[in-house]
């Protein structure tokens, strides 16, 4: 059926208006939405995104599957249910308490079409695109939390080092109920991640719930300009180093590098291994989650991606090259740990290179592409699953600890604090390994004396680093 065929049969399917006027403007109607299902987006050339969630977007640049001569009304479209979106556009165009223009619908309904696939697909206004540009390059201003939407409720993944949020003790898993007294219920995420923002100096005030506390809690916080730092490194003990990544940004692995570098030539003692921290790390940029997990592998694949087309399929090998000349290494993970974050704990776990301390991770393993749109509006859309080297899927399974050694604190007995993951959020993608259990969860370690000022109350690095002791000694007999 040619075009002209094909537009005439969706215009016949409009059935049972009373007047000329209502048919033609369902037809319109029909028309619009049959377009937003036939034409291709323009693809993006830069990203990556927090303050808001820490994504690993990917951009794709590659030219457009469809070009303007090959658009055609797709013979699958289920021309019923196009009616009926039709009517439901037109009584809320013409009846709705106020007025509402059609491209605000149009709009609305491009929106809802993203949201109801996973938390991680949306649409992008102009302005909220260049803010994935910019938070790819570590810029960004507000509080430095990233958050979903979860119940119509703002749910905290993690705070990120060194920023107001996690200077005032908010914590993954918090629930954010309220912004200055104002509930966030209604506003969504980007709404609300506005909110959040403002000139630095300036206080706002949040409503947390806490799984375990007696009622909500009151958060005041300063905003700041954020330029994160996403490394950090120091000796623990003679001998023992710790690097934390608390992002993967364009130059985290450059930075790792020269940092493992220093405390090798630097150190007061030969290095007998390292402490990887990845806590509460929300993930970032992809490449630099490869280059991070090559810097101590010699060989093997570092990740996979599969989804539906060629372009999603890809994979990462190692180079022979290992920054540690094989010395034994521990990675610390929790449930704040996520994306990015979970490809190196997986390929260093699969591997056997490193032993994964903590607590069983959020369980993020999908691939977002950023894809620009009309207008500077942008797309942000899950395309593929990432897969660890042995074959596992991350998505709303994580990666589960060889020693599992869950978060301490001084409270009353008997308080279990929520630890909020991927299978949390409501409309999570599946895990994609066909129900196959892939994690098997380990016995929970016990705490060990303290030795420095970073270790102190720490219990899951007192743990790692006594890991780490043991794994020295084995090495050496």
């Amino acid at each position: 059926m040619n075009k002209s065929g094909t537009l005439n049969h969706t215009i016949h399917t409009i059935r049972g208006h009373r007047t000329r006027g209502q048919r033609i403007r369902n037809t319109i109607a029909v028309l619009v939405v049959i377009s937003v299902f036939c034409y291709a987006p323009v693809r993006a050339q830069d990203a990556s995104e927090p303050s808001q969630p820490v994504e690993d977007v990917a951009i794709d640049d590659s030219p457009s599957d469809t070009s303007p001569s090959d658009i055609s009304v797709n013979p699958s479209l289920p021309l019923e249910e196009i009616r009926m979106f039709s009517e439901v556009f037109e009584r809320i165009r013409t009846e709705y308490v106020d007025e509402v223009d059609a491209r605000t619908l149009i709009k609305n309904a491009i929106k809802g079409m993203l949201n109801g696939l996973d938390p991680h697909s949306s649409f992008l206004a102009p302005e909220d695109y260049e803010d994935l540009v910019n938070s790819s390059e570590g810029k960004f201003g507000g509080l430095g939390i990233e958050v979903v939407i979860e119940d119509d409720l703002l749910k905290v993944v993690s705070p990120i080092d060194d920023t107001p949020a996690s200077l005032a003790g908010i914590e993954s898993g918090d629930v954010i109920v309220m912004i200055d007294g104002e509930p966030v219920q209604g506003l969504g995420l980007r709404k609300n991640v506005e909110k959040m923002r403002g000139v630095p100096g300036t206080k706002i005030k949040l409503t947390i719930f806490r799984e375990g506390e007696d009622g909500p809690l009151e958060m005041t916080l300063v905003r700041a300009n954020i330029k994160m730092s996403s490394v950090k490194g120091e000796i623990l003990e003679p001998g023992f180093a710790y690097t934390r990544v608390s992002s993967f940004q364009q130059d985290s692995a450059q930075n790792l590098r020269f940092r493992i570098k220093k405390m090798v030539s630097n150190g007061d003692a030969p290095l007998k291994g390292l402490v990887l921290d990845l806590r509460n790390n929300p993930g970032g940029n992809l490449d630099s989650a490869v280059e991070i997990s090559d810097m101590f592998l010699r060989s093997g694949e570092i990740v996979s991606t599969r989804g539906r087309k060629k372009t999603s399929i890809s994979s990462f090998d190692a180079k022979p090259d290992d920054v540690l000349d094989g010395l034994p290494m521990v990675v610390l993970v929790n449930r704040g740990s996520a994306s990015a974050s979970e490809i190196v704990a997986g390929a260093l776990q699969d591997h056997g290179r490193a032993l994964i301390v903590g607590d069983k991770t959020f369980g993020k393993g999908s691939v977002q592409v950023g894809a620009s749109l009309t207008n500077g509006a942008g797309l942000k859309l899950t395309t593929a699953r990432y897969y660890t080297p042995s074959g596992r899927s991350i998505q709303a399974t994580g990666i589960t600890p060889d020693v599992v050694v869950r978060a301490v604190r001084y409270v009353d007995a008997g308080d279990e604090r929520q630890r909020v993951g991927e299978t949390d959020l409501v409309g999570h993608l599946e895990n994609g390994n066909d129900g196959d259990d892939v994690n098997e969860d380990s016995e929970e370690s016990e705490t060990v004396a303290r030795t420095s000022d970073l270790l102190e109350d720490d219990h899951e690095l007192i743990t790692a680093l006594n890991v780490l002791k043991g794994m020295s000694l084995v090495r050496q007999q």
